[in-house]
């Protein structure tokens, strides 16, 4: 019989976590030994802010979920945001805090926080680590944090109870498949048939979301837009799901050109709302067009109306409304390409001849990137540019807060994935803002030798709020950064750095990019008046 903590270490690494991420205190020593001796990498974050980061973007990569630890106190009211992130995010994670013994909980004050209170709004479940029931609660933690929709569950563990003796019981892989199995089909008294409804249809369009990317439904998605010719708009964070170069791609939803992309579906005569998840819209739905609902989760936001549903997994749902679905394709195809290059001019618009626009960025990192590159991006007015310009290939390859839309993730998040995925090259763009909130997790890039490239949209703003005051006729308010030497920074912490102000500096510096012997930051400084015209 061994301690509890070394019977959470089991379950977490039964979960298949290799590495938890950490900022250490007294309440948890005893667990970060467990996971030591279970050969679960504790990784040290600058701060525990930046380490429940890591973890969400493992998660997003890996789809199991992330862990991080805390300590009491400071500790815990440290990664509020982050398991807040990963639960509008949609990402399963796994977060542990230490506490005082309960026994004193009520009688000590210092440094003692109320978990339950604190983590309930922003989490799945808060729950406590107790000797007698460990196993439960950590099987329960685990296929919650999975289960539709995945989000973040937190328990909080006291240092005693840590050292406990724990029951003999025989640990086992728990199921980490969060989707609902089968295919059932839920419609209003008298509403169409979901396959009819989509038979009768003349200019349908599919919308995929996130829950698509957790079903792994890039076949059935493909399968069934090339079978009745239906162009896709995806979400966000579903990028990827849908092949960017494929000739029915149709753009992304709510990120830069968003009025093109309302258009275009105010245009078509049925949205087939294919794991969508209205956590990511910027904007209210304000659609008239018929909804055809096809999620793990029946339609219970009520963002916009659906008279019939398909609920269950993703993938299997898409397959049986592609099964005998027959004739002409229902676009043309002069139309889709119409609007994919409507889509390209409003791109492209605002550009400032001769200096570097953030699209010139984009442009040029995913050509020198290899196609299985994965890119993570922070918050900002450069996120809606890589949303929708940054060509995505494979589910997976694009990592963004897009739920919470947190700044500060992009950099730990590129050295979360970076963990989880080893060769595959990872770049983080990010704009200086969110980089001037975890720039010190370059350290661990450095000491880790992590191969990955951080390019940071330098332009000395705020730029989101910046604009939004000027449109209001107000001048610029706590909008405006101090400039930093970001490739001094980065030499200070044993990182390559590289300032460019041109196309031609920045295609010089991302020629090695798909072979980095270490990290690389590429301090950008782009033109930001293309922002203006964009939004």
């Amino acid at each position: 019989m061994g301690n509890t903590a070394a019977l959470v270490a089991e379950h977490v690494r039964a979960s298949g976590a290799r590495f938890v991420f950490a900022y250490p205190g007294d309440p948890i020593i005893e667990l970060m030994e467990a996971m030591r001796a279970l050969d679960v990498e504790v990784v040290l974050g600058s701060r525990e802010g930046t380490a429940v980061f890591m973890a969400e973007a493992h998660a997003m990569v890996t789809g199991r979920p992330g862990v991080c630890l805390s300590t009491l106190g400071p500790g815990s009211t440290s990664i509020v945001n982050g398991v807040a992130a990963a639960t509008w995010d949609r990402v399963p994670l796994l977060a542990i805090s230490g506490q005082i013994d309960a026994g004193r909980e009520d009688l000590v004050t210092h440094q003692v926080v109320d978990h339950k209170l604190l983590f309930s709004p922003v989490a799945k479940w808060a729950g406590r680590i107790h000797r007698r029931s460990v196993d439960a609660v950590l099987r329960k933690s685990l296929r919650l944090a999975v289960a539709e929709r995945p989000g973040a569950v937190h328990l909080t563990g006291s240092a005693e109870t840590f050292a406990a003796p724990a029951p003999d019981v025989a640990v086992k892989s728990p199921p980490l498949d969060g989707a609902s199995g089968g295919v059932r089909v839920q419609r209003a008294a008298g509403g169409p048939d979901p396959a009819a409804l989509l038979r009768a249809a003349r200019r349908p369009v599919l919308l995929a979301g996130a829950a698509a990317t957790r079903c792994g439904a890039t076949e059935a998605l493909t399968r069934l837009a090339e079978s009745g010719g239906f162009p896709v708009v995806v979400s966000p964070m579903a990028k990827g799901v849908f092949p960017e170069d494929h000739p029915l791609f149709a753009g992304v939803l709510d990120m830069a050109c968003n009025q093109v992309l309302w258009d275009f579906l105010a245009d078509s005569d049925l949205v087939v709302a294919a794991g969508f998840d209205p956590v990511e819209l910027i904007r209210p739905w304000s659609l008239a067009v018929p909804v055809l609902h096809v999620d793990t989760t029946p339609n219970v936001d009520q963002v916009y109306p659906s008279d019939c549903e398909v609920v269950g997994d993703v993938s299997a749902s898409l397959d049986w409304l592609a099964h005998g679905l027959r004739g002409e394709p229902r676009w043309r195809e002069r139309d889709i390409a119409a609007h994919r290059e409507r889509l390209r001019g409003a791109y492209y618009s605002g550009r400032v001849p001769g200096r570097l626009n953030p699209t010139d960025v984009i442009d040029v990192v995913r050509a020198a990137a290899p196609p299985e590159t994965v890119v993570t991006c922070d918050v900002g007015s450069h996120k809606l540019l890589v949303g929708q310009g940054w060509r995505a290939r494979l589910p997976r390859s694009v990592l963004m807060s897009n739920g919470l839309s947190s700044m500060g993730f992009g950099l730990p998040g590129a050295v979360g994935a970076q963990l989880a995925l080893g060769d595959v090259p990872v770049v983080a763009l990010v704009g200086d803002g969110g980089f001037a909130m975890a720039a010190t997790e370059l350290r661990l890039a450095t000491a880790r030798q992590l191969p990955l490239t951080v390019v940071v949209f330098v332009d000395g703003s705020l730029n989101r709020i910046e604009l939004k005051q000027r449109a209001l006729g107000y001048p610029g308010t706590a909008t405006r950064l101090e400039d930093i030497d970001l490739v001094a920074l980065a030499g200070s912490m044993g990182c390559d750095g590289v300032r460019v102000s041109s196309v031609a500096e920045l295609e010089k510096a991302t020629a090695g990019l798909g072979a980095p012997t270490g990290p690389l930051l590429i301090e950008a400084r782009i033109e930001p008046a293309q922002y203006e015209a964009q939004f």
